[in-house]
């Protein structure tokens, strides 16, 4: 099964699939394990305490992606 990512308006990545596949590691390298997961939410807003996962902080601060920002300037 593909993985897929889907970029959520003002929200998390959502990645799903065949986690077994996903090669996920932190920011010293150091893998983490999402086997038997079937869906995950990848942190964009940077405020989640859970890195690199969400944890629902984007809804508290107001987080607009940046292609939603982009577009609301118009």
């Amino acid at each position: 099964m593909t993985i897929k990512m889907l970029f959520t308006p003002n929200g998390p990545i959502a990645v799903s699939g065949d986690l077994s596949e996903l090669k996920l590691t932190d920011s010293t390298g150091q893998p983490i394990d999402v086997s038997g997961e079937r869906k995950i939410f990848l942190c964009r807003c940077g405020g989640s305490v859970t890195k690199p996962f969400c944890d629902g902080t984007h809804t508290a601060i107001g987080f607009q992606a940046a292609e939603a920002a982009v577009m609301s300037q118009g």
